[in-house]
């Protein structure tokens, strides 16, 4: 059988030693690398190739009795599709999908209902009827008429008693070098940058690693900047440092854009200060770390430490309103639509459990993917750099998949294993600095009346009608600008969505 590769998008990791186990010639330019990289490991594996790959990609390949299509096990590159006229359409990019002819764009209203609940597309739907996400660790086969989903890999916590936390933590120091030894022997990208928080995960990232640079974003406004905090990590270092102040004009101006080229809404406010970032990086840098991962592999959130009823289901560590208050807001709720209905088949698997397995499962499965990849994924692609991000590596992922719950948390402190291993390169200072979150002040700028009038104009506009009780949303708009802070997040998700929807259909109409 004669293989083709259709399609490729991301990086390849771990490529010197795949080159000298297939009998791939080096050097290669990366696109030809990557190619036989694939067409040999595909000839030689079959499907079970993505698990000898390590690193961010989505790839295609045809043997001339069916098409693959591979998403890696995490899902750092989004992959969508789409049965149309009688093929497969798919892309990294859903807006490419929603314009082709072929395709006939009908809004998915049901997740609507689910993006309100949560904050974010979770799960394999989108807001596209038809238009499908391939879940992470899966493939899909097309035959000429129709579509089969694999699972080749989940994530599967087996907590191993016999070790320490230190020796953990040195297996988690051994893997990093491992991986970033990788990033650094790749000649074709000799310069890159790194982002950087005032978080421990930039930080070890950037003590590890070759970035020349590292680049933050922050705001005048304080108890949301972290640039201080990541200006003295650099120094620390000895790295180059840039910060890119972000104003309330600026922000507000680039969310229109952001959410556009995300292709979908996200409830996410952090996207936007994301994609001022990457096109800061942009101007002097092709290749961009980053630290996403270590939360989710290693216990890294408040909710990851709270205890849950045993009758509850956890609907990851981010859901902003309840079934009952999206019934009352939006105008015609679909009753059968649950919000644990995404969770609900996952939670099930790993009832039995350990507590803190449970939630880390989810969250990798839905969360990270549903919502931190998509903007990183995204938003960095549009923005034209590459993003690459060291600790989403699957093989530092089986290191945290043996952890023991008790070894992650110490009083205040989480992801307590990670961060002995950091303090192997930062000073404790930095390695045990308490977790800020990459804050963003909008909170604050959308209930002031010198920056929050388009948002207002939009939230109660035409668009707004067809899906909101208008009485319940302006009830949630006045008790937020009355100071009721804590319903920011709701505010700014609608506000995303009507943006998204007014660009994906202009014509102010949603078939379904």
């Amino acid at each position: 059988m004669k293989i083709q590769l259709k399609m490729f998008s991301g990086y390849i990791r771990n490529y010197k030693k795949l080159c000298a186990e297939l009998g791939v010639s080096l050097p290669l330019s990366r696109d030809a690398r990557e190619e036989a990289i694939i067409v040999k490991g595909f000839e030689k594996w079959g499907t079970d190739i993505a698990d000898h790959l390590c690193g961010a990609f989505i790839f295609a390949v045809d043997d001339g009795e069916k098409l693959y299509v591979f998403r890696d096990q995490v899902g750092q590159k989004h992959l969508f599709y789409a049965a149309a006229g009688g093929e497969l359409l798919y892309s990294g990019d859903i807006n490419e999908i929603a314009a082709d002819a072929r395709y006939d764009k009908r809004l998915n209203k049901r997740m609507l209902q689910q993006y309100l609940f949560y904050g974010y597309p979770i799960g394999t739907e989108t807001f596209y009827e038809g238009v499908y996400k391939l879940a992470p660790g899966c493939y899909l086969s097309w035959d000429g008429t129709s579509a089969e989903v694999t699972r080749y890999w989940k994530p599967i916590f087996e907590p191993d008693r016999s070790k320490s936390a230190e020796d953990f933590a040195a297996e988690i120091c051994a893997v990093v070098d491992e991986i970033l030894s990788e990033e650094r022997e790749d000649s074709e990208v000799p310069y890159k940058e790194s982002f950087l928080s005032g978080g421990v995960d930039s930080s070890y990232l950037l003590a590890a690693g070759d970035a020349v640079c590292a680049n933050t974003v922050g705001y005048e406004e304080s108890g949301f900047d972290e640039s201080a905090l990541a200006r003295h990590t650099a120094e620390i270092l000895g790295k180059d440092f840039r910060v890119k102040m972000i104003s309330p004009e600026a922000y507000f101006a680039r969310i229109p854009e952001t959410i556009d080229k995300m292709g979908q809404p996200l409830g996410d406010a952090s996207a936007v200060a994301f994609s001022i970032g990457c096109a800061a990086v942009a101007e002097h840098a092709k290749v961009v770390y980053s630290g996403e991962g270590i939360d989710e592999f290693f216990g890294g959130y408040n909710a990851h430490k709270r205890v849950i009823p045993k009758e509850w289901t956890y609907l990851t560590c981010s859901h902003i309103m309840s079934e009952d208050y999206v019934r009352t807001l939006m105008r015609d709720p679909d009753d059968t639509v649950k919000a644990a209905d995404p969770v609900t088949p996952i939670w099930n698997e790993v009832q039995g459990m350990e507590p803190l397995l449970q939630k880390l499962t989810v969250d990798i499965r839905l969360w990270l993917e549903g919502d931190i990849y998509l903007n990183t994924d995204r938003t960095s692609t549009a923005c034209g750099v590459e993003l690459h991000t060291p600790f989403s590596d699957i093989r530092l992922f089986n290191v945290a998949r043996r952890i023991p719950p008790e070894y992650q948390f110490e009083g205040e402190q989480n992801k307590i294993t990670f961060r002995m291993a950091a303090s192997s390169k930062l000073p404790e200072e930095v390695a045990f600095r308490k977790k800020v979150g990459f804050p963003v002040p909008v909170r604050k700028w959308l209930a002031d009346s010198r920056f929050n009038k388009p948002v207002e104009q939009t939230l109660f506009g035409n668009a707004s009608e067809q899906f909101f009780d208008q009485t319940v949303l302006r009830e949630l708009w006045d008790s937020f600008i009355g100071g009721e802070e804590q319903y920011w997040g709701r505010i700014y998700a609608i506000y995303a969505f009507l943006l998204w929807y007014e660009k994906a259909f202009p014509s102010g109409k949603f078939p379904y």
